[in-house]
């Protein structure tokens, strides 16, 4: 990238309010460090503490999703502890709200159940998306699931409305997609 290339991405991202931009592999120390920031950025323009609440945990949910499950992998798929997997993340302003967005590459067998697992989420309303909540935290963890099987739902729950989401085809990789997922806080 050259210096005038920089700038101009310098320029869009001030101009879009991106208050941070990461791209690139997670781990848990990434994630850590990310946070800190996070949380010190928020704090810095005075954000509301129930707002940085729900900003940093659907900012943890974003990066789990990209630890447990990318298909960029530096580390074995086998290996429990240590994953470090490709993804980037977005958090910016829009007026009063805070956008928050996340990509990484999945294999692409995975759409058609992310997807039928994402939709129902943007028809439900709050309180569905609570109650929903409250019955995947005492149901076992599902299968297919790395973590506890509630980063989608509390996601959704910290939200101000639906979450959006898109697969997009891996331009370096056809057996890929790339798994995008957005929310408004």
């Amino acid at each position: 990238m050259h210096y005038t290339q920089f700038q101009e991405f310098w320029h869009a991202a001030s101009k879009r309010q991106v208050i941070f931009f990461y791209s690139g592999y997670f781990s848990q120390h990434v994630v850590s460090a990310i946070a800190e920031t996070i949380k010190a950025r928020l704090n810095a323009a005075g954000t509301a503490g129930p707002t940085s609440r729900r900003i940093f945990s659907s900012f943890v949910e974003m990066s789990q999703n990209v630890m447990h499950y990318s298909a960029d992998a530096l580390t074995p798929a086998d290996q429990r502890d240590g994953q470090m997997r490709g993804g980037a993340v977005c958090i910016g302003r829009q007026g009063e709200a805070f956008y928050m967005l996340c990509a990484n590459p999945i294999a692409s067998d995975r759409v058609e159940d992310l997807r039928a697992r994402l939709e129902p989420l943007r028809a439900m309303t709050v309180d569905e998306i609570r109650a929903a909540y409250k019955a995947a935290l005492r149901a076992p963890t599902p299968e297919d699931s790395k973590g506890a099987g509630i980063g989608f739902l509390t996601m959704a729950r910290e939200a101000s409305g639906p979450l959006d989401f898109h697969f997009l085809p891996d331009a370096d990789d056809a057996s890929r997609t790339v798994f995008c997922i957005a929310a408004t806080i």
